[in-house]
């Protein structure tokens, strides 16, 4: 056999070296003899050829006579069979066990393959793990990491196939275990051209990912001997920049599936830095989706999404967002900002895609934010044009501009598939007084009215009298709860009350009934418009004689405070009046203020559908899990007709809105306000004979 191996490095000496040096190179050599578990032969021969090196080398006419030889060309040494061995030994030993490896590995595969059993196979094996450990190691010097593992796998394999030194196979697997990060990061780094190699890169990654728990290391006490989550997270922010954005949109999404809420939180950077970069709004609206749905109690998520509102051009909720945000020093410097609070938040989203949306890509170069060019983009006008027909933002082109003219006067200071779907529409997340949209569609379908009865003449006749009546329970609903009446009092007004809502009750059960003959319903209507005349003219008699009966009453109590609660009652007109729905959200905001505030159970079954109440039953239970209690003080301020059908109404309401959240001490932890008003969308939906609310979006 013959090895890339020369007298001079055999022994371990420089060619200029004198015969003294030489003879105690030969000596050293002796005296340090592997002792790995080599069998005495193997050694013996080793120790001979140093000798005849040392002998050649010191033997000035045999010396000269070897030099003219390698100046002449020749390279390498002969090895007897006898000798190939302790030949491969010195050639590990010289600094060359790349080399040695590949010999001996060689030497162990057929036709050469020693006998089972035989000192030479022992020990060929025990070169070969040896080697192949110190080839791994000077990979590793040169920052070829994945050469090293594979010097690594191909020493466990041999030992595996020997079935000997289980010990020292352990060895190398934990060698191979250890390197594993530093692998991913070399075949990751590499040129994107060697497609085979990246898309490697990429499965050890995930495997590696997912075998330690996700990015949060869930399963890492099995895997400390590779990564602790602290060098673990320092390894990641390294390998993640050799990744495309769309590589690491599809990673982080896979990971989250699989539980993981940093990785989701990723996964929205991931797709905001697209979205941006390579203008694709739709990738916005899956990111504004995802962190809707990110539950990580340290990250205040309002400005974030406040972001992409800006960024999708929803101005007013983007504003909203950012009112909605606990960072309380985020919330001052928007205070103190000189300008207006559209260029804050201008500024504050741009510096956040440079900083921490845009970073970390390996085919994202922005060095500067341009908004102005964002907006300016005509794609990106279409898009949000098209989307504004699609939903319910309040959008149009001038938006656009304005915003556009806001970036112009502060610039001085593979593809993803998506559907835009009504949650990613909905803009309803806001924790009070919004909530999440639910399936409108299903609750309509269920309940849609197959006749249109306002176009029935008899229809309009029983919703007159409907809403009649509805009012006039109200009224009385109301009288009866006031604290100007006397039990005496209260019991006459029962009678009365009773008798008339039973005569109201036959007259409505008549018309629904006999609706065909609009003879007969005349005749009804008549009948109990009487009734209603006589009602109005004993209920002015009988508030007469209260009024003086309780003159007394009125002086005691003139400095008393009086509490008036608006009485709960359906709303079963067909077409309900602005003033019957603007007391139905009134109950809603009052009712569902104290439940928050801790004051007792709620109960709105009448005008508030099932779903929507246990949404708000939910919510008073998160807050008590969190030791927090919310004063909330709201007043309508004008609201109007959006759309208005047979079986479905929305409204929108101009609110005066604030809110503070207490402690278990009564220390105020946060505080929020709206000026000059919260725009809240109400929907209304005709359920059971009665108009119920069903939903309500927030900041729109």
């Amino acid at each position: 056999m013959e090895l890339p191996l020369d007298h001079f490095r055999l022994i371990g000496v420089s060619p200029s070296a004198t015969s003294e040096e030489i003879l105690r190179a030969f000596q050293l050599r002796l005296d340090k003899t592997p002792n790995d578990g080599f069998t005495f032969e193997v050694l013996t021969q080793r120790a001979e050829l140093l000798r005849l090196t040392a002998d050649l080398l010191t033997n000035a006419e045999n010396r000269k006579e070897y030099e003219d030889l390698v100046l002449n060309g020749a390279s390498g040494l002969e090895f007897a069979s006898n000798r190939e061995v302790a030949g491969l030994i010195l050639l590990w030993e010289s600094g060359s066990p790349k080399e040695a490896f590949k010999l001996t590995r060689k030497a162990l595969q057929p036709p050469q393959t020693p006998a089972l059993g035989s000192s030479r196979e022992a020990d060929l094996t025990l070169l070969a793990a040896l080697s192949s450990r110190d080839a791994a190691i000077k990979e590793q010097d040169q920052r070829c990491y994945s050469n090293a593992a594979d010097f690594l796998q191909e020493g466990i394999q041999i030992l595996q196939r020997m079935g000997k030194m289980g010990e020292l196979r352990k060895n190398l697997e934990d060698d191979l275990s250890a390197l594993l990060p530093y692998r991913i990061l070399d075949l990751l780094s590499r040129d994107l051209i060697d497609v085979e190699t990246h898309k490697k890169g990429l499965s050890m990654l995930l495997n590696f990912i997912n075998k330690r728990g996700g990015l949060e290391g869930k399963n890492n006490s099995e895997n400390e001997q590779i990564l602790d989550q602290k060098s673990f997270e320092v390894f990641f922010q390294q390998v993640k920049s050799f990744l495309t954005v769309n590589e690491q949109i599809d990673l982080f999404l896979n990971l989250q599936k699989k539980g993981s809420t940093e990785a989701g939180f990723l996964a929205f950077l991931a797709l905001t830095a697209e979205g941006y970069a390579k203008k694709k709004p739709e990738n916005l609206f899956e990111a504004l989706k995802i962190i809707k749905n990110i539950n990580l109690p340290e990250l205040d998520k309002m400005p974030l999404i406040g972001c992409l509102d800006l960024l999708l051009a929803n101005i007013e909720s983007a504003e909203n967002r950012f009112l909605l945000s606990s960072d309380e020093n985020l919330k001052e410097w928007l205070n103190l900002y000189e300008g207006e609070k559209l260029d804050a938040i201008c500024l504050y989203c741009k510096n956040w895609l440079e900083n921490e949306v845009l970073k970390g890509y390996r085919d994202i170069r922005v060095d500067e934010v341009d908004l102005d060019s964002w907006f300016e983009d005509s794609e990106i006008q279409e898009f949000i044009e098209k989307f504004e027909k699609k939903s319910n933002y309040a959008l149009s082109g001038a938006y656009i501009r304005k915003l556009s003219n806001n970036f112009k006067k502060n610039t001085d200071e593979s593809t993803y598939d998506f559907k835009v779907d009504e949650d990613i529409q909905d803009q309803s997340n806001l924790p009070l007084p919004g909530g999440n949209k639910k399936d409108f569609e299903n609750f309509f379908s269920d309940n849609i009215r197959k006749k249109d009865l306002i176009k029935n003449k008899s229809g309009e006749i029983f919703e007159k009298i409907n809403e009649s009546y509805s009012e006039l329970k109200f009224i009385i609903g109301d009288i009866l709860k006031s604290n100007q009446f006397t039990n005496k009092s209260r019991n006459i007004i029962y009678l009365n009350v009773f008798l008339l809502l039973f005569v109201f009750g036959i007259g409505l059960s008549f018309l629904r009934n006999n609706s065909k003959n609009l003879e007969e319903e005349n005749i009804s209507v008549k009948t109990l418009n009487k009734k209603n005349n006589s009602l109005n003219s004993e209920n002015n008699n009988f508030q007469e004689s209260i009024e003086i009966s309780n003159v007394e009453d009125t002086k005691k109590e003139k400095d008393t405070k009086q509490e008036t609660i608006t009485a709960i009652s359906a709303i079963t007109s067909i077409s309900p009046t602005l003033n019957e729905i603007e007391n139905l959200l009134k109950n809603w905001l009052e009712n569902k203020s104290k439940f928050l505030a801790g004051k007792g159970d709620i109960d709105l079954s009448k005008i508030v559908q099932t779903n929507l109440l246990k949404r708000l039953k939910e919510e008073r239970s998160n807050d008590l899990k969190k030791n927090i209690t919310k004063i909330i003080n709201t007043e309508i301020q004008s609201i109007e007709y959006l759309t208005q059908s047979s079986s479905r109404i929305s409204v929108l309401a101009k609110l005066k809105y604030s809110e503070k959240i207490l402690n278990n001490n009564g220390e105020v932890v946060n505080t929020t306000t709206f000026t000059p008003f919260l725009k809240v969308k109400y929907i209304l939906g005709y359920s059971e004979k009665s108009w119920k609310l069903v939903d309500y979006v927030s900041g729109i």
